[in-house]
């Protein structure tokens, strides 16, 4: 998700917050990594860490919750451990505070924003509740959107602006399969909004448009000589 110095950052912050911690951050179309504009950065970030902070940790099926356990052990392990290995090389990082009496409970990662220098720290997807940070400066957006398309996904997009020239300028260069202006990244609705990615997010046909359902079927041609029958029309009856 890019969001540049136009942008609400109140309903930027809220967005991101759904898109990177939502369903534990265990969607295929949950934010990743973060790109903001410089000028805006620290204010968002201060948004951000607080809106964090306001989220509640607990089960799934306490409709209270906000962030529930990750799938399994060997996930959660995974989350962790890139999470305390990342932070030695990030610029900044926040978790949000979790007593360890909850962590032990059940399959839980804290939700964590980690503040990097350049997406190409990041080498793994990470499936969980880890939001990873960039900053940017205007002039740098196409090398930006370079970048983005370097990491080889292209499934989810997201965009905040105000600015009509640059939903323009980057819808017309993202190679993504569901871009998303000033919203959140997930949630799409089967049957309504097509969903499938690009690139290495790209599995063929998008699910749940008006044309996946002919995807699914095989043109066939059948040809017969009727001269063949020696001009015995009755045969043919």
């Amino acid at each position: 998700m890019i969001v540049d110095s136009s942008a609400l950052l109140e309903q930027a912050v809220d967005d991101i917050v759904t898109s990177a911690f939502g369903s534990a951050g265990q969607r295929c179309s949950a934010a990743r990594a973060l790109l903001v504009q410089q000028e805006v950065a620290g204010e968002l970030r201060e948004l951000l860490t607080g809106a964090m902070d306001e989220l509640t940790i607990g089960p799934a099926r306490d409709v209270a919750t906000d962030v529930p356990p990750v799938i399994d052990e060997a996930a959660q392990q995974g989350l962790l451990a890139h999470i305390e290995a990342t932070k030695r090389i990030a610029r900044w990082a926040h978790t949000v505070a979790v007593s360890p009496e909850i962590l032990k409970s059940d399959t839980y990662v804290p939700p964590t924003v980690l503040g990097l220098d350049s997406l190409e720290q990041l080498t793994e997807e990470q499936f969980g509740p880890v939001l990873h940070c960039f900053t940017y400066k205007q002039k740098e957006l196409g090398k930006v959107i370079e970048q983005i398309h370097a990491t080889g996904y292209g499934l989810t997009f997201g965009l905040h602006t105000r600015l009509r020239s640059t939903m323009d300028e980057v819808l017309g260069a993202v190679h993504a399969g569901n871009r998303y202006v000033n919203r959140s990244i997930i949630g799409a609705v089967v049957g309504v909004q097509p969903f499938g990615g690009e690139g290495l997010s790209g599995t063929g046909p998008k699910a749940g448009g008006p044309f996946y359902l002919p995807r699914f079927a095989v043109e066939r041609t059948t040809t017969i000589n009727t001269a063949a029958i020696g001009g015995n029309l009755e045969l043919l009856s």
